[in-house]
């Protein structure tokens, strides 16, 4: 007969291959992203009984709420299009929500989620090498589109360099070289889907991560590793695909200024921003709605008011602008509170990553950074690409926020320190 301490052991298992699976398999494979979570929800499901009842801290009902707010939201687009394509995105996020408190029962060592963010890395760098010069694709786009493999494979590429940096000393040699490869692979997938979102997003991320390492570490190598960072980022911009990219971007704006043109890429993308906002301000209060954004997008092109290539896409290319077109100003605040619950709970804050003795925990500080950069990451992604209309994009967020989580207290449990929350 299995006795209550195998069974925990069991599930906790469970939670921590999954936490290698989510990050591990993203990019690897079509739908990797999605295989992770399934573990987790069968375990979750199936150890129901063990942790329904179970108190939970205070940190899983915040992110808990966040879920849910969303969830509500994206089901506002159900009554006028009922069916399976509408119902996708809340069904996921409902989902994930037992599954939060799964895994703050049944904890994941840390150990787990670092191995599947460096074999994440190093995947979408490979199948991104592969595509680019075996397939002989223009663009690596691994098994989803190229905007949201890049972005991911360079948020991955960000969260191993952070490992690296802070962990350095407990690192053995192998792993620093796992690492380091993670890094330059993860880079390598974000060049070759010439995402040029990512590399926006990495202007974000970069100011941020330093001034959080020097602020919460304050040691002389972490200098050396900003430099480091600093040079890879300008080696970065002179590699030839990036540097076309770059260009044909500061073209396009400049054509889209003298003629209104909105038939390249940055072209469109400035026209449904334009579009959105007015849209956004003609119903600050209650939005378009998606089916509403759909039929007066297509008014207003009729009607000479907008350019015919907002048509193409169902959305604004920008988060925070297509959810202020259809959903106003409540649907941003929304939005915002989304990003910010992960943001505030994760934030390295003494309590979160010192010990009982006032000593800094650098494992604690490694998940405190990297839970920043998930929403910090999606942030700046948004800004030209709406991240939350594919499946990639929630999944990925939707699971690493609870993971990152669940490593954290039991990180601190496993101390004997306070829970951070």
């Amino acid at each position: 007969m299995t006795s209550p301490q195998d069974t925990h052991r069991w599930f906790s298992r469970c939670a921590s291959i999954g936490a290698f699976m989510v990050p591990g398999l993203a990019l690897w494979l079509p739908s990797g992203y999605s295989y992770g979570a399934v573990l987790l929800l069968l375990a979750t499901l199936a150890s129901a009984p063990l942790w329904w009842r179970r108190p939970a801290p205070r940190a899983a009902w915040w992110l808990t709420a966040a879920f849910s707010c969303m969830a509500a939201l994206w089901m506002l687009d159900v009554g006028a299009t009922w069916g399976w394509g509408s119902m996708d995105r809340p069904v996921k996020y409902l989902l994930a929500l037992p599954c939060i408190f799964f895994l703050m029962t049944f904890e994941p060592r840390a150990a787990w989620l670092w191995m599947g963010v460096a074999v994440g890395a190093v995947g979408s760098g490979l199948v991104a090498l592969y595509q680019t010069f075996v397939m002989e694709l223009p663009r690596a786009n691994g098994f989803t589109n190229a905007i949201q493999y890049g972005n991911l494979s360079m948020l991955l590429a960000v969260m191993s360099g952070l490992l690296l940096v802070v962990q350095w000393k407990r690192w053995c040699l192998w792993q620093r070289l796992l690492l380091a490869s993670a890094i330059g692979l993860g880079a390598a997938g974000s060049v070759l889907s010439q995402s040029r979102g990512g590399w926006l997003a990495l202007v974000l991320l970069l100011p941020v991560c330093a001034w959080l390492l020097v602020r919460t570490t304050g040691q002389r190598r972490v200098y050396w590793g900003l430099c480091a960072l600093a040079l890879a980022a300008a080696a970065l911009s002179q590699v030839p695909a990036v540097e076309q990219r770059v260009d044909e971007a500061r073209q396009e704006v400049q054509v889209y200024k003298d003629h209104g043109d909105g038939r390249s890429s940055v072209g469109q993308r400035l026209a449904h921003w334009r579009l959105a906002w007015q849209m956004g301000w003609d119903r600050p209060f209650t939005g378009w709605g998606r089916a509403g954004y759909t039929d007066e997008k297509a008014r207003r092109v009729a009607a000479g008011l907008a350019h015919p290539v907002v048509l193409e896409f169902g959305h604004a290319h920008n988060e925070i602008l297509d959810l202020f077109a259809k959903r106003g100003l409540p649907g941003v605040l929304l939005l915002m509170a989304f990003y910010s619950i992960p943001l505030a709970m994760f934030w390295p804050t003494a309590r979160r990553i010192r010990d009982g003795a006032g000593k800094m925990d650098k494992e604690s500080l490694s998940l405190c950074l990297v839970g920043v950069m998930v929403p910090l990451s999606y942030i700046g992604f948004g800004l030209t690409q709406v991240f939350l209309a594919h499946n990639s994009g929630n999944m990925f967020y939707l699971f690493m926020c609870p993971l990152v989580l669940a490593a954290l207290h039991e990180r601190r449990t496993r101390m004997g320190c306070p829970r951070p929350l």
